[in-house]
């Protein structure tokens, strides 16, 4: 691998959602902080939407990293769960002993017993759902009865939902208009800026141990930008590729003729062509002004030739 051509101690540009590697751009910490003020304030439904690959994932980890006491977090990667697998789920990640034969009802005050336990200790109970999307109408449903567990004055539960855009197209649905009344916090993880991009680079190139000032010439840059689309998953992939076709080329820098290379074997990366079509040149007036004059007299000419 390019690690030790580059002086790098580890590689800097991977998929896995590492919160060392966590780059503290506006848009990413503007998402933070609204969940925090959020959670705060004791809401019951949080949102966060983003396309997919722009680090929703990453802020999930985060949020768990970050959430000390009195929150106590659970943590659902894959919410694809029938209301039942949901309430198991739920009640596994809080350390409840529960016998799946045990039908909803029985799970649901079990549930209800244990938040308010932790109530009763000061502690606030958080649920992160990742690709939120992806969970089945019903176990939706079901996420919203247990916000019904609430004392007089506040939840004993607050969720916060990560999903893709298909995740409005969800909660748009009549069916669950209540559930979309609760959601009084909600936010867009953005795509990343071209200024923000060269930042995104350069910073988890520090964090990787790179030791000099820059690795990727702007040019490369511009183009990273380009065919990403500002994404940062499809920033990785591109710049790891890059990283390996210069390392393969014995290059100490990335240009955008290794950057060129990436696009090429990267499905999802915009491929930006330049136009090699000839160049349109306008009709100067002058000459449209001489050929009609010329074109005029020829026909003067010809028809006295003719009489």
């Amino acid at each position: 691998m390019y690690l030790d051509f580059f002086g790098l101690r580890e590689l800097p540009f991977t998929l896995t959602p590492n919160t060392d590697f966590i780059v503290d751009l506006h848009g990413f910490h503007r998402a933070f902080e609204v969940v925090q003020q959020a959670l705060a304030s004791g809401e019951g439904f949080i949102k966060i939407t983003g396309e997919v690959g722009t680090g929703k994932t990453l802020l999930c980890r985060q949020l768990l990293n970050k959430l000390g006491y009195p929150y106590v977090t659970a943590y659902i990667p894959n919410p694809f769960l029938s209301p039942d697998g949901l309430m198991l789920a739920l009640a596994e990640e809080l350390n409840i002993p529960l016998d799946p034969a045990k039908g909803r009802d029985q799970i649901l005050g079990q549930l209800n017993n244990k938040l308010l336990s932790l109530k009763m200790e000061g502690k606030k109970v958080v649920f992160l759902f990742d690709e939120a999307q992806a969970m089945p109408m019903e176990s939706i449903e079901a996420l919203r009865l247990l916000t019904n567990l609430e004392t007089e004055t506040e939840k004993l539960l607050q969720i916060v939902l990560f999903g893709q855009p298909e995740l409005n197209d969800l909660l748009n649905r009549p069916s669950l208009r209540q559930l979309k009344q609760r959601i009084s916090f909600s936010h867009v993880l953005p795509m990343l800026t071209r200024e923000e991009l060269s930042s995104y680079i350069n910073q988890r190139l520090v964090k990787a141990g790179f030791p000099g000032n820059t690795l990727f010439t702007h040019k490369a840059l511009g183009d990273l930008f380009t065919a990403s689309h500002g994404i940062p998953r499809l920033i990785n992939i591109l710049a790891h590729k890059a990283l390996l076709v210069a390392y393969g080329r014995g290059d100490t820098r990335v240009s955008h003729v290794h950057v060129a290379r990436a696009v090429e074997e990267t499905e999802d990366a915009k491929v930006v062509k330049p136009d090699t079509s000839p160049p349109v040149r306008g009709i100067r007036w002058p000459t449209l002004v001489f050929a009609c004059l010329a074109a005029s007299a020829l026909t003067f000419m010809l028809s006295r030739w003719i009489s």
